[in-house]
């Protein structure tokens, strides 16, 4: 450990902040919160609107859903467009759906919603939501940044929160939050009650070179490194590599014998959701191979579970792991079978 009020922790963190900007593709601001990516969606929400506030929030499975509880939770008036579980969100409805909201403050949309292996078409959206009102674009990229395409200012988006854990190859604690010019003009009039996420805070604290509370140091190191690491290899080649292990997972499943639970086109390239097969019950699909195999599954999640597994391929994951992992599945298969 050393003192987050010393040289060596704001030479740390200034080097993170650019590299994390860096990667984001954005000129704005950068703070680093020790909380989850939860944390994330909730400083994004609390920074930017004020009680009574008009948010149109865009869903398309669980942690979409979570975005408009947290703006509901501290008064803001949601309008919700859910769209079925294993399906991405259409811009054209969004569109129709802001005309009838002219006053609408923000939009909160998931980048990839994880609980279906979905990815939203963000910069579709984006343009819908410039061309049609001023409304901010609050964006939960926490299982999508540093994995697929996201570069913020080239999209016009306000506010992307992520986190540590995910594609940015570090242990779990770490909120990441990046902020436009418009995000923070809004932040100076925002009303919400904050505190430990009043980002205010992080801002001031930067300048000197501390953060405002006790940091989770042990994950600022993971993180640091891994930040200089994604820099250093490229963003477009981290990109690739994602794609690929993606592709890799997909044609894995096919090959024994799987479907997939979204389309291929709208498949997100940081973990893949895949129906169970009839007759199998997925809980037990996903026991067997953690069990019995050493691989760790996702199950699906809220009315999604026991129907779908998810096989993640975010961060720094190998093609021997991808292999390993459908290996598992076909056996696990196979023994539920027998």
């Amino acid at each position: 450990m050393i003192n987050h009020r010393g040289p060596e922790f704001a030479e740390i963190i200034d080097r993170m902040t650019a590299n994390f900007k860096t990667i984001l593709g954005t000129q704005g601001r950068a703070y680093f919160l020790t909380a989850s990516g939860t944390g994330s969606m909730e400083a994004a929400i609390v920074n930017t609107l004020s009680a009574g506030d008009r948010v149109l929030s865009i869903s398309i499975g669980s942690f979409g859903n979570r975005f408009g509880d947290i703006a509901e939770a501290y008064g803001a008036e949601v309008t919700r467009i859910e769209f079925e579980w294993g399906t991405a969100a259409d811009p054209e409805k969004v569109r129709e759906t802001l005309v009838s909201m002219p006053d609408c403050a923000a939009v909160i949309v998931t980048h990839n919603e994880s609980s279906t292996g979905v990815m939203n078409p963000i910069a579709d959206i984006s343009k819908v939501v410039h061309a049609e009102s001023d409304a901010l674009i609050l964006v939960d990229a926490v299982s999508s940044a540093a994995g697929v395409p996201l570069p913020m200012d080239d999209w016009g988006l306000d506010v992307v929160g992520t986190a540590s854990q995910k594609s940015w190859v570090a242990p779990p604690g770490i909120a990441m939050v990046a902020m436009s010019d418009r995000a923070w003009k809004a932040h100076e009039t925002s009303t919400i009650p904050k505190y430990y996420f009043d980002i205010d805070q992080y801002e001031k604290f930067l300048q000197i070179g501390q953060p405002p509370f006790t940091p989770a140091l042990s994950v600022i190191y993971a993180l640091d490194h891994s930040l200089q690491a994604i820099v250093a290899e490229g963003i477009e080649e981290v990109l690739t590599r994602h794609a690929a292990r993606a592709q890799q997972t997909r044609d894995g499943a096919k090959r024994i014998g799987l479907e997939l639970f979204p389309d291929a086109s709208i498949a997100s390239d940081t973990v893949t959701a895949i129906r169970v097969p009839e007759g199998i019950d997925g809980k037990s699909l996903v026991s067997r191979a953690r069990d019995e195999y050493n691989v760790e599954l996702g199950g699906g999640q809220e009315k999604l579970a026991g129907q779908i597994i998810r096989i993640g391929h975010m961060g720094w994951v190998q093609p021997e792991h991808i292999d390993e992992s459908i290996d598992a599945v076909e056996k696990s298969l196979a023994d539920l079978r027998a």
